[in-house]
């Protein structure tokens, strides 16, 4: 299937090049290839990517460090294609991901098949500072989240995201921005959607999604978008600053975490599924001056019952093992992360993440340490990142782990 995709990559870049009024290639990590219409009435840019890691863990058992378990993986490999359609205003986003962490999670709702497609969204500026988004891309939840994997200053997110994010899905989204005063800017988002996340194919379980957020600028806006970018690049000559706030309302999700883990599954024939309504809110910073930069970020999920039950209100026991089947993930969570970027392009970075659950769940206290490295050759489009961290369980020391990669992105 890969092999189908990339032949369609050529073909389609063989038509547009036949058509095409442009064909340039402005510079590295300006896009592979970008084409414009003879009439101007499209364009489209074609940029792939990907990231390699390596990565050595060493567990701790209770007495001491075990031997060190060593993991080499494409990360991420990414196909994206951006431009406008019929006018500048209705602008558009595919993303494709070929690795194996893209295509994991197929299941009966899916069709049980890879899931290709990151990102497949129309964005209209119908009228002022109002768009109108439709289709599958990320809700406007965390900071964290919402920059791109390919924009991060350590190797990869934190526990907070990976435990507490509400991610992608499929719906509709309504951005505005409003001038308040000579700098401050505030930005309104909200979006409704079908709550189970990507690349779901067999109808809405359960109920919708509701997200709104809302951000204040009060120093006006970063160069270049640095808001949604971590790492001071552009070296920021005045401090700036966005402050966020999201509430997300999956009602009746189905899922352990509303958009993704295991769908709590009552019975298999019929298929019949738990249902509970999960709330997350997150309060979120990112600040950037003269090199330095700092995000932090606060994220809290409850929902109504987190021990999913047959329709009598027993436990779910569908595996035949002790426990619940199924426990809705809920808890709150603490991340702060700091860097500074040198004239020479390294940068020096620190990351300290807590994540406390709800006793019902099982899990642990988690503490986490990350201390991480940055070379930037070509800003966040050709690098070389390392990091280290320690993480504790409940106090006690549970693993240390050292990660080494590169990305590239044309």
């Amino acid at each position: 299937m890969n092999t189908k995709i990339c032949t369609l990559v050529i073909f389609l870049c063989a038509i547009f090049s036949t058509n095409a009024q442009e064909i340039s290639v402005t510079s590295f990590g300006k896009g592979l290839i970008n084409f414009v219409a003879k009439d101007s009435s499209f364009s489209i840019k074609f940029a792939p990517r990907f990231q390699v890691r390596s990565v050595s863990n060493w567990d701790h058992d209770g007495n001491q460090y075990g031997s060190p378990e060593h993991n080499f993986i494409v990360r991420r490999a990414r196909l994206k294609f951006d431009g406008f359609a019929y006018n500048p205003k209705l602008k558009y986003k595919i993303e494709l991901g070929l690795s194996n962490r893209d295509l994991a999670g197929a299941n009966d709702f899916n069709r049980n098949t890879p899931r290709y497609i990151l990102d497949a969204v129309l964005m209209w500026n119908f009228s002022g500072n109002w768009e109108l988004w439709a289709g599958q891309t990320k809700l406007p939840g965390n900071v964290e989240r919402v920059v791109s994997s390919a924009n991060l200053q350590l190797i990869d997110r934190s526990l907070l995201n990976s435990r507490f994010n509400i991610d992608r899905d499929l719906g509709i989204q309504l951005h505005h921005k409003t001038n308040l005063g000579t700098k401050l800017l505030m930005r309104e988002k909200f979006s409704v959607s079908q709550g189970e996340g990507r690349n779901v194919t067999e109808g809405n379980e359960g109920g919708l999604q509701y997200t709104a957020r809302l951000e204040f600028l009060p120093f006006g806006e970063f160069q270049s978008k640095g808001d949604y970018s971590q790492s001071d690049l552009k070296r920021e000559a005045t401090p700036k600053l966005m402050v966020g706030f999201t509430y997300n309302y999956n009602q009746d999700a189905v899922r352990e975490r509303g958009f993704a883990g295991d769908y709590m599954i009552i019975s298999d024939d019929p298929l019949k599924l738990y249902e509970t309504d999960q709330t997350t809110i997150f309060a979120d910073a990112m600040f950037k001056y003269r090199g330095f930069s700092f995000m932090g970020e606060y994220a809290k999920r409850t929902a109504d019952d987190e021990i999913a039950t047959e329709l009598d209100g027993t436990t779910i026991d569908i595996d035949g093992e002790p426990g619940p089947d199924y426990i809705v993930l809920t808890g709150n969570a603490l991340n702060l992360q700091a860097g500074y970027l040198f004239k020479s392009n390294y940068e020096i970075a620190a990351r300290f993440t807590t994540l406390e659950f709800e006793n019902i769940t099982g899990a642990l206290p988690t503490n986490q340490y990350t201390l991480g490295a940055s070379k930037y050759i070509v800003g966040h489009k050709l690098k070389v990142q390392t990091d280290l961290s320690y993480t504790t369980l409940d106090g006690n020391e549970d693993s240390i782990r050292f990660r080494l990669g590169f990305d590239i992105h044309f």
